[in-house]
């Protein structure tokens, strides 16, 4: 499996917190961006939260852009601006789930969901004892939290 170093790790999940920015904030909603990311560096798909409808999650928008069983998918790097999560709301299947399914081997994020809406996400748990490698970059939790300045609270 391909390892991008730290300053790519640092680009892709910035490439992420930006694409958050377009979220339409929501109320009830955090503001996410996620990429998926080949093993030779190339961005194979992206998207954030409500893009194409108001219950849609960042990393759900990347993922139906490829078919599930798409060949890259098995070395790929998803970038998420904040934790995949570990339940939904609605009856709809959770991102950390997705993310099993579609076999991607490695997860960056840039924050860890806090107990807003969610009492304990344990979307990182379940993606690490899956043998998912996680890497969490906090040096731009700031920034993924700055683009949810509509929820309040988030300290």
């Amino acid at each position: 499996m391909y390892t991008p170093d730290r300053a790519q790790d640092l680009r892709w999940i910035q490439r992420a917190i930006d694409l958050a920015a377009l979220c339409p904030p929501a109320p009830g909603a955090y503001s996410v961006g996620a990429v998926i990311v080949g093993e030779d560096g190339t961005e194979l798909a992206s998207g954030y939260s409500r893009a194409t409808g108001p219950r849609e999650h960042a990393e759900e928008v990347a993922l139906a852009q490829l078919p599930q069983d798409h060949p890259r998918l098995a070395s790929a790097t998803i970038y998420s601006s904040l934790e995949p999560c570990s339940q939904r709301s609605a009856a709809r299947t959770p991102c950390a789930r997705r993310i099993l399914e579609a076999g991607i081997p490695r997860v960056v994020i840039a924050w860890r969901e806090p107990s807003l809406f969610v009492d304990d996400c344990v979307g990182y748990e379940q993606l690490v004892e899956a043998g998912v490698v996680v890497v969490e970059l906090p040096e731009l939790a700031a920034a993924a939290k700055a683009v949810n300045s509509h929820l309040g609270g988030l300290a």
